[in-house]
């Protein structure tokens, strides 16, 4: 072995020697005075209390933290001095172990370079009246007097280590409550002019994490686990925790605070940043007040998250709470519905107005640039405004183009079903939110809907080319420029409704709908479909919204009310044909009612009112009509000669005028039910003939042979009828015509047997008369000569059969 490799085993052999003498020296030394170095050991440490730290026993442990020397404490305990009035220790802690510095302790001081705590508690505990435990620790003076004594500094703890620690921060005056179960905090601390640097590992259970213990916890039964670097400037008095990632549970977070320590109450800020995160779990990490609300939405993809927590360690309850959020091309659930393609920024403050608290009341949440797809209608809307917690309230405005045949995904098949068209909606809207659903919302704004084919499914009527405005205006809602066409009839309409919206969501059958309604051509036929009897809807098999919505829509078509002020240029029904018709109606569940009725038929006009009851099959009717100066044989022709069998519109002549007062039912298809009228009738035939009508013509086989009676003509007809039923009584009438006179009355059955009509008939010519002017005159030579008695009666086979009857039977 050469010479110096042999000097330096030599001399390191030495060394180690040396060392091992030392520390046998140190042993013994220790075990000799151990009762002066835990005297020792414990004055160091109670130089900065205003109350006492105990230590139960003190071991050397030497070898735990060669090369400095480590004694354990066991049973320590700190007490503030007014510990025995609330009972609370700000540490108590099975093992303390404390590792001084070697060269220092050979000089006769204490320099502590590791504290490792295990099993053990921090309480910080404050009273309601704002007494902290904490006092416990003296504050330094701003200038400390120089004073030379025996002592060393106060004693500055290089290394660190927590094991199975709790901490409490237990504010009664606050109302706050901090509960961390820490499994493993250790770290090393540096000591510069300015403070203090900390670099920390951490692991530890969040138990409570309250500002306010009223409202609950936030990052309840979470674990905290990453690395730290903690500032402490004693200048500014502020405690800086530099932003980190740290997992909350199972997801990252960039986590920063500061707290401004110099104040009292200490001020805090927290800010805590989620780049990746899933809504519910990022909701989950705050207080039940906040979750509860924000639960309100979920989302299926993760968003960007960021919160900032601010306040003091007072009695000023709630902390300020900042949220933002970002989402994109996400699935939002929430207001009883589903948004896909869901794309927003989003922020949550629990100070929407400065000055107001930090409470639900003065909480909002504010969606910005909000766009997705619902059923399938895409909308945007430029923000999203929920307010007061308490009670929310949402606000917005919505956009929107479409196809309607998509409002079938909302408004389903069952009432209203849109095959074609588009849509455009301009929204803004108010509305409640009652169980994480809008609520009655209030409108402003249009929809348009254009070009769209529509069924009326419980009627069974068909629209096509349908174009229609609502206009929202405060409680009101405006219908404009709307076009209806059904087969061949056009309508164009205008329309209001006042409180529409309240009477939608509470009375929904009480909305009334005021109507200007015109057409250029109307075929009445093409809606009979609302005569008919109502297909019902299928029972509605969930409380969605789209259900609930589909059902108001139906109310109000099947029970809601309409006033309708009504022109016509042209109005068809089956045979019938008016011109310039108008007309006030007004239309309910159970029927409509005609006001003020007026149109031209038939080189004349007819007026009317009346009603009609609606009940399906069976549509009873009201009608007081009047008609002037119109083409007869145009009028029974249009209304199918009134159900009579004879005379029709063939067999009449002339210009007709009547009133009626009647009553009677039509089916679902607008047919009379034979049999069902009752009422009377009026009438004037001027210039009249009686055209080839079989009656008379049987009559004159046997009276009248050489009497033109194909085409019988009048001046001047006048008639009364009471109707009942297949009955209809003939008043006592007479008749002037160019073949003969007459006088009838008596009872016409319309359909099956009750026919009895007695007819006077003179066998004079009134062509002998023709010459006569004086009316008196004419009136008495009228009845003049033989006068033949005949009576029209039921025959046996269906046909009315006329008989000659003498004088006496005609009186009995």
């Amino acid at each position: 072995m050469p010479l110096w490799l042999k000097r330096s085993v030599q001399i390191l052999a030495s060394l180690i020697l040396l060392i091992i003498v030392i520390f046998i020296g140190l042993a013994i030394y220790v075990g000799a005075h151990k009762k002066e170095l835990q005297a020792s050991i414990t004055k160091q440490l109670n130089k900065n209390l205003n109350g006492s730290l105990t230590v139960g026993s003190l071991e050397p442990t030497f070898l735990k933290s060669f090369p400095n020397v480590s004694v354990a404490l066991k049973k320590v305990e700190i007490k503030d001095s007014l510990w025995n009035v609330h009972h609370h220790s700000l540490l108590t802690a099975t093992g303390f172990d404390i590792a001084v510095n070697t060269m220092a302790l050979l000089k006769g001081t204490i320099e502590i370079r590791k504290v490792t705590i295990n099993d053990a508690e921090v309480y910080l505990y404050t009273d309601s009246n704002g007494y902290s435990n904490t006092s416990v620790f003296k504050k330094k003076p701003e200038k400390a007097p120089v004073v030379k004594d025996d002592s060393s500094t106060p004693a500055e703890i290089r290394r660190f280590e927590l094991n199975d620690v709790r901490f409490i921060l237990d504010n009664r005056k606050g109302n706050k409550l901090f509960l961390f179960a820490i499994q493993d905090f250790n770290g090393k601390v540096d000591y510069p002019s300015s403070g203090w640097n900390a670099d920390i590992k951490l692991k530890t259970l969040v138990r409570s994490l309250a500002f306010n213990t009223k409202r609950g916890s936030f990052v309840k039964d979470k674990v905290l686990e990453g690395k730290m670097n903690i500032a402490y400037n004693e200048k500014a008095g502020m405690i800086e925790v530099k932003p980190n990632v740290l997992n909350i549970g199972s997801d990252p977070f960039v986590l920063g605070a500061k707290f401004k320590i110099s104040k009292d109450p200490v001020e805090f800020s927290i800010s805590v940043e989620a780049p990746h995160i899933l809504w519910k779990n990022a909701s989950a990490l705050l207080a039940p007040n906040i979750t509860s609300k924000l639960d309100m939405f979920s989302l299926d993809k993760p968003i960007y998250a960021k919160a900032v927590i601010e306040g003091n360690m007072g009695a000023g309850g709630d902390p300020s709470i900042f949220v933002k959020a970002k989402v994109n091309d996400n699935v939002l659930t929430g207001f009883g519905g589903i948004v896909e393609q869901c794309n927003f920024s989003g922020i949550y403050t629990n100070n929407f107005i400065n000055g107001k608290g930090f409470t639900d009341a003065n909480s909002a949440i504010k969606l910005y640039h909000f766009s997705g797809s619902y059923k399938e209608l895409p909308f945007t809307a430029d923000t999203v405004f929920i307010h007061n917690l308490d009670k929310p309230v949402a606000t917005g405005i919505f956009k929107s183009r479409f196809d309607v045949a998509k409002l079938s995904n909302v408004l389903g098949k069952d009432v209203l079903n849109f095959t074609k068209g588009t849509a455009d909606l301009k929204l803004q809207y108010s509305a409640d939110i009652v169980d994480f659903r809008f609520n009655k919302p209030m409108l402003a704004g249009l929809i348009s809907v254009k070009n769209a084919d529509v069924s009326y499914v419980p009627r069974g009527v068909d629209f096509k080319n349908t174009s229609i405005m609502l206009d929202f205006k405060g409680p009101d809602l405006l219908i404009r420029d709307i076009r209806l066409q059904s087969g061949k009839s056009v309508v164009y309409m205008d329309g209001s409704i006042k409180n529409f919206l309240n009477l939608y969501y509470n009375d929904p059958e009480k909305i009334l709908v005021n109507w200007k309604m015109h057409s250029p051509e109307i075929y009445l036929g093409e809606f009979l479909g609302f005569l008919g009897d109502r297909k019902s809807s299928p029972p509605v098999k969930s409380k969605s919204k789209s259900n609930s919505f589909a059902t108001q829509i139906n109310t109000i078509l099947d029970k809601g009310s309409a006033e309708i002020n009504l022109r016509v240029d042209k109005v068809h029904y089956s045979r019938f044909t008016g011109t310039n018709a108008t007309a006030d109606i007004f239309l309910s569940h159970n029927g409509l009612s005609l006001k003020n009725v007026s149109l031209k038929h038939g080189g004349g006009a007819i007026k009317l009112d009346g009603k009609l009851k609606q009940n399906g099959r069976l549509n009873s009717f009201a009608l007081n009509t009047v008609v002037s100066n119109v083409n007869i044989r145009d009028f029974f022709y249009s209304f199918e000669n009134f159900g009579l069998q004879s005379p029709t519109s063939k067999n009449l002549r002339g210009n007709f005028s009547a009133r009626t007062n009647v009553t009677g039912s039509v089916n679902g298809a607008g047919k009379l039910i034979p049999g069902s009228m009752n009422g009377n009738v009026s009438f004037v035939i001027k210039k009249g003939a009686l055209v080839s009508f079989d009656a008379v013509k049987n009559i004159g086989r046997f009276a009248f042979p050489f009497r033109n009676l194909d085409n019988i003509t009048f001046d001047n007809l006048n008639g009364k009828f009471d109707i009942n039923g297949r009955l209809v009584t003939i008043r006592p009438m007479m008749i002037n015509s160019s073949v003969l006179n007459m006088d009838l009355a008596g009872v016409y059955a319309t359909t099956g047997k009750g026919t009895n009509i007695l007819l006077d008939v003179p066998l004079r010519n009134p062509k002998k008369d023709e010459d006569i002017t004086d009316k008196q005159e004419i009136k008495e030579r009228r009845m003049k000569g033989i006068v033949i008695h005949v009576l029209a009666t039921d025959g046996e086979d269906g046909k009315i059969k006329f008989k000659l009857v003498g004088k006496k039977d005609k009186e009995s």
